[in-house]
């Protein structure tokens, strides 16, 4: 499991599914990303919304203990990143990952930022920006003076991220790191679950349709359900848990 923007191994969303995951007899991963989750200092470098070597170095290490190809589940952030990772290695990618399902994927990075940058939304903005700041902070390479006038998740990414990783700029970041642009070269069964109403990765129907043009990626489009909130009524209260818990079930049978 891939957790989300400033998110970690420790996100709520995270450790319940890891219960329904140990619930159904599969051995449960979380995965931090570098500098999330109480690491800070251990990494010379940053993350970003697209940087997949560190979960593909994960992927090896197990296939060379001799485990079965992984399962992949993103969350938020962590769902662009577990897409992006399958569309790279194409073809490949089926001796490392059985199967690869993404929540509320910000698809194309640049329209995320701009919907968190959208009045309605200045709560979940500056919550990111909170973090992300205070982060910075904690790597022990930034000072609060570097990051005191940052005060979009865009303009971290602008400032910081993209010159961090060589992309220059945060629009070049967001065009070479979008999910949008490997999903075509998706060849493991792929799993999309967004909702219309998400406000924060808003749904684009033509980027689903164009999606929709590999035969291998299926889309379970909700008319409610905002960004990681799926609940159902009782008894199927965790209506994401179960969703997801039965595709992947249906795909290792297949496997199996």
């Amino acid at each position: 499991m891939v957790h989300g923007l400033e998110g970690s191994g420790e996100a709520g969303y995270v450790r319940g599914f890891s219960a329904a995951g140990l619930r159904a007899g599969f051995a449960v991963h979380r995965f931090h990303m570098r500098t999330c989750g109480g690491t800070e200092k251990l990494g010379g470098t940053l993350y970003h919304a697209g940087l997949t070597s560190d979960l593909l170095f994960v992927l090896r290490q197990m296939q060379n203990q001799g485990r079965k190809p992984a399962f992949l589940v993103g969350f938020s952030l962590g769902g662009n990143v577990v897409l992006k990772l399958a569309g790279e290695l194409g073809a490949a990618a089926g001796a490392l990952i059985g199967a690869v399902c993404a929540v509320s994927a910000p698809l194309d990075l640049a329209a995320c930022a701009r919907r968190l940058a959208q009045k309605e939304n200045w709560i979940y903005e500056w919550r990111f920006v909170r973090r992300m700041r205070a982060r910075l902070r904690a790597t022990g390479r930034y000072l609060s003076s570097d990051v005191a006038g940052l005060r979009s998740v865009m303009e971290i990414d602008d400032r910081i991220t993209a010159p961090s990783f060589g992309f220059g700029n945060a629009t070049n970041y967001y065009r070479t790191q979008s999910a949008s642009r490997y999903l075509e070269g998706i060849r493991v069964p792929a799993l999309l679950i967004h909702a219309k109403d998400d406000p924060i990765a808003p749904f684009d129907s033509h980027q689903f349709q164009a999606a929709g043009s590999n035969p291998r990626i299926e889309q379970c489009i909700t008319e409610y359900g905002g960004h990681l909130g799926f609940l159902g009524r009782k008894p199927h209260r965790f209506w994401l848990d179960e969703a997801i818990m039965e595709w992947i079930l249906r795909k290792n049978q297949a496997v199996t």
